[in-house]
């Protein structure tokens, strides 16, 4: 028998999170207290039981990209081909819904969830690459003449500065299909990094780059890039390449052996300054999106 339930309980939470990391084990899992600093009442987190046992879990809520939800369930490999799946999406689509959304987004990364997300209408409609960099003998770049370049540690205040200085004019260049809305809350909220782990280039004051590391507390040997920007004035000088390559440095000075790192498939000029730090293409991750209600 399938059963779904919220999860609510710090237990229900860690159980969520375990399913994420049994399905996606390179992929960094959000801890529990961060969960509940992301979750809004627009928020949906439910595990599924099947006879008794978590079997799946997932979450929907309100997209990123104007004028759409987003749902993500989530399924055990021992607990697939059971209608777990199909009990998830179901519910979480009619909770998208129920927030007003004609449209919903997903991930998929495999042909069978491809496959599964087409049967119910779900269409392609990008494409999102992961690159992925073994840490070994990084050194400390020298900045160039009029650079400074400072952890979030240090100044702990550019982290608000950078939503409107760079995050901003970085969403709006996303090569995505829709434009993405991140609120200054939804900064704050969602968008936490490792202060010692995360820099920023600055000119004569202004801030000019940003790029760093969220932790993993799971796997503390390996981290995920956090946004990597540069002003739109300031690119092609060698910003994002210094950046990344200081990121790289604090890496390796700290044990981490791995960091990874999300693009969208039309984002050539971050993947080829990834490419030629060193970075190669792990796993492509499909976006896809469907109407609502289910067929």
């Amino acid at each position: 028998m399938i059963e779904l339930r919220p999860a609510e309980s710090d237990a229900d939470l860690d159980a969520w999170r375990r399913v994420r990391m049994a399905v996606l084990p390179d992929e960094r899992a959000q801890t529990v207290e961060e969960i509940r600093r992301a979750a809004t009442p627009e928020s949906l987190y439910l595990l599924a039981d099947l006879d008794g046992r978590v079997a799946g879990a997932g979450v929907a809520g309100r997209s990123d990209l104007a004028g759409q939800g987003f749902l993500s369930p989530r399924v055990l490999a021992e607990a697939r081909r059971r209608g777990v799946g199909t009990a998830l999406l179901r519910e979480l689509a009619e909770h998208v819904q129920r927030l007003g959304f004609d449209r919903a987004g997903t991930f998929v990364d495999d042909p069978g969830s491809l496959a599964f997300a087409e049967r119910f209408g779900f269409r392609e409609v990008d494409r999102d690459v992961e690159q992925v960099r073994a840490v070994g003998d990084e050194p400390r770049p020298e900045p160039p003449p009029g650079i400074e370049v400072v952890s979030l540690a240090e100044r702990p205040e550019l982290f608000e500065r950078a939503y409107h200085e760079l995050a901003l004019e970085a969403f709006g260049d996303f090569a995505l299909d829709r434009a993405i809305e991140i609120s200054a809350e939804d900064w704050r909220r969602e968008w936490q990094v490792w202060p010692e782990a995360s820099f920023f280039a600055l000119a004569d004051g202004e801030l000019v780059g940003m790029a760093g590391l969220v932790r993993d507390d799971d796997h503390p040997e390996r981290a995920e890039n956090s946004l990597s920007a540069v002003r739109r004035d300031w690119r092609r000088r060698g910003i994002a390449s210094l950046l990344k390559r200081t990121v790289l440095a604090w890496a390796a000075e700290h044990g981490l052996r791995e960091v990874y790192t999300w693009t969208q498939n039309g984002n050539a000029a971050m993947r080829s300054v990834n490419e030629r730090l060193g970075y190669v293409t792990r796993s492509i991750g499909i976006r896809v999106r469907g109407p609502l209600p289910l067929p």
